[in-house]
């Protein structure tokens, strides 16, 4: 049975607009998926349905066997990391981090715990104090990979995740990813049109 699963998933905006048309896809525990394509032809889309933001016009999504079409998104184990990053501005990096672990009512001991251990992995732990506007481009993708990472997901989903970054950075960021992929053992699905 494999991991992930979507069935026949359609998704319309009106009666004119379908962005996404009959697609089935399995993807394995560990896998790691590119999907490839021009700007407009429904990736984001797809991932957002994945995750839970949106919900599918037709089809069935499931996860590790059960349909999850309409669990809530902090409850379907997945670490999303955005192409405009989607820090909050008015938050410490720290407190970035912890947001995703306060909605899920965990105990402060635990989340500060939890803020260091993943800020050491993704080199952050001397940014803990500071605000996003006072980070470089690649700290801020590093803060939203470790946001995504700190759920301990079982897939991640990253939505054009270096478009923003010159292409030094971008290499580096890729390193990174794949690192990160590898070391978590979750399934990840990478949204890119480069």
């Amino acid at each position: 049975m494999s991991f992930l699963k979507l069935k026949n998933i359609s998704k319309k905006y009106d009666k004119d607009t379908l962005v996404v048309e009959n697609l089935c896809l399995e993807l394995e525990k560990k896998e790691f998926l590119v999907l490839l394509g021009p700007s407009g032809c429904g990736k984001s889309t797809l991932l957002r349905i994945v995750s839970g933001l949106e919900s599918p016009s037709g089809g069935v999504l499931l996860l590790n066997g059960k349909r999850i079409n309409d669990l809530a998104p902090k409850d379907r184990k997945i670490g999303m990391v955005f192409q405009n990053y989607a820090l909050y501005p008015h938050l410490s990096v720290f407190d970035n981090l912890a947001f995703p672990l306060k909605v899920k009512k965990i105990n402060k001991v635990s989340i500060k715990n939890k803020v260091n251990e993943i800020a050491e992995i993704v080199g952050l732990n001397n940014y803990l104090d500071r605000k996003p506007k006072q980070l470089s481009g690649g700290q801020k993708q590093r803060v939203a990979l470790a946001r995504a990472l700190i759920v301990n997901p079982d897939i991640f989903l990253f939505d054009e995740p270096l478009s923003n970054l010159d292409a030094t950075l971008r290499h580096s960021m890729r390193q990174e990813i794949l690192r990160i992929h590898n070391s978590s053992g979750a399934a990840s699905i990478y949204v890119t049109h480069d």
